[in-house]
C-alpha cells in the first residue's frame, strides 16, 4: 500500500526540498512506495487526514492525529541517521 507523507517547512519551499530528496532516497531504498507532498507547516493540520506521516523541518505549532517526524538534522547534518530510523519506523 502507498504511503502518504507531508514534508513541512516554514515556507513549504526551501528547506522541505532538500529534506524531501532524502526521504525519497530512504524510501527507495527500503522498499516502501510513497508520495511526498511539500507543504508549508500550517497547512499540515488541514492535510492531516490525506496522509500517513508528517516529516517537519520546523517545530509543530500543533499536535496531529497522525505521527511527526522533526527532521531538522537533515539541515544541520548531525543525527540523520536517527531520523532515518523514526521515518522507516513510522511508515513500516
Amino acid at each position: 500500500m502507498k504511503k502518504r507523507v507531508l514534508v513541512a517547512c516554514g515556507a513549504g519551499i526551501a528547506t522541505s526540498t532538500i529534506v524531501n530528496q532524502r526521504i525519497e532516497d530512504l524510501l527507495a531504498n527500503n522498499g516502501i512506495d510513497a508520495d511526498l507532498k511539500q507543504i508549508k507547516i500550517v497547512e499540515a493540520k488541514g492535510l492531516e487526514g490525506e496522509a500517513d506521516l508528517i516529516v517537519s523541518t520546523t517545530i509543530a505549532p500543533t499536535t496531529y492525529s497522525i505521527p511527526i517526524v522533526i527532521a531538522t538534522s537533515y539541515i544541520t547534518g548531525i543525527g540523520m541517521e536517527a531520523v532515518d530510523q523514526q521515518i522507516l519506523d513510522a511508515l513500516k
